[in-house]
């Protein structure tokens, strides 16, 4: 059998480093530094001061050229699901194409702690409570986040990928088309079936314990084959986790994207927020 793996990227405009002032909101993309951690980020801050804010992390793109638009992807979708109108929305473009996947975790801690520390400083705002929301490799991010640092709490939509060996496996074999994600691994590691571990080491069923936060996973059920097949065993390890804050599973109906097409994602998402 074969499996057809083809990520979905939505593509909006975005413009950089222009801010558009309107009546409620003003949007802006800065280069931030943390602990001499570059990363841009895209922020859309509401027209008052005293704030709660909600960092969003995108999914894969292919090339870094393409991280700004699919940073305002993620901040666009999250924002049309989002009932409280006064959250500063943070959206990061963290770098994925001259790195090994997972790498950009320094980026992604980097944008988080700026939020925490500086943002208060750097933007005349007061910060309020901080919230992390990520879809594909973004649920990836803040799900290994959520191992780091304390926040008010953590959503993942489609976390992934969840097991880098069963995936790249999959591409030495000819069974799925190839993906730079693995490409890039196997020029490190070498094969899957030599050196497994070190694979394993970097997929999201190895971050499954010592979650600082609440952390609410969101699946759609007709998601890739690959992103099924090990979506039973995360779900049992991170239930059975004996370290971590509550963990909440709501799995629905729907694709990758379902978080933001299904009704009762979308209320789910939003009683996590607003009950924290």
């Amino acid at each position: 059998m074969r499996f057809l793996y083809i990520p979905l990227v939505i593509l909006f405009a975005c413009k950089t480093n222009i801010q558009v002032e309107s009546p409620s909101s003003t949007i802006l993309t800065k280069n931030i530094t943390y602990n001499n951690i570059k990363v841009d980020v895209i922020i859309d801050k509401p027209a008052v001061t005293n704030l709660d804010v909600l960092i969003v992390f995108h999914g894969t793109v292919q090339n870094d050229s393409e991280i700004l638009t699919a940073a305002n992807t993620a901040l666009n979708n999250f924002k049309s699901i989002l009932d409280k109108k006064n959250m500063m929305i943070v959206s990061v473009a963290h770098p994925q194409e001259n790195i090994l996947f997972g790498d950009n975790i320094l980026q992604a801690e980097a944008a988080l702690l700026w939020v925490k520390n500086r943002a208060n400083q750097e933007l005349g705002i007061t910060v309020g409570k901080v919230f992390l929301a990520g879809h594909s490799q973004g649920g990836y991010l803040v799900t290994r986040l959520n191992r780091l640092h304390q926040t008010n709490g953590v959503i993942a939509n489609a976390p992934g990928p969840l097991n880098l060996v069963y995936r790249c496996e999959l591409e030495e074999n000819g069974q799925v088309q190839s993906s730079s994600t693995c490409l890039k691994l196997k020029n490190v590691y070498g094969l899957t079936t030599a050196n497994s571990s070190s694979y394993f080491e970097r997929s999201l069923l190895n971050f499954t314990d010592g979650f600082k936060s609440d952390i609410l996973f969101i699946q759609g059920q007709d998601d890739s084959p690959i992103q099924m097949y090990s979506w039973p065993s995360f779900k049992q390890k991170v239930l059975s986790c004996t370290n971590c804050q509550k963990s909440q599973f709501v799995d629905i109906p729907g694709g990758h994207t379902a978080l933001f097409t299904n009704t009762s994602a979308k209320t789910e998402f939003n009683n996590f927020i607003n009950n924290r």
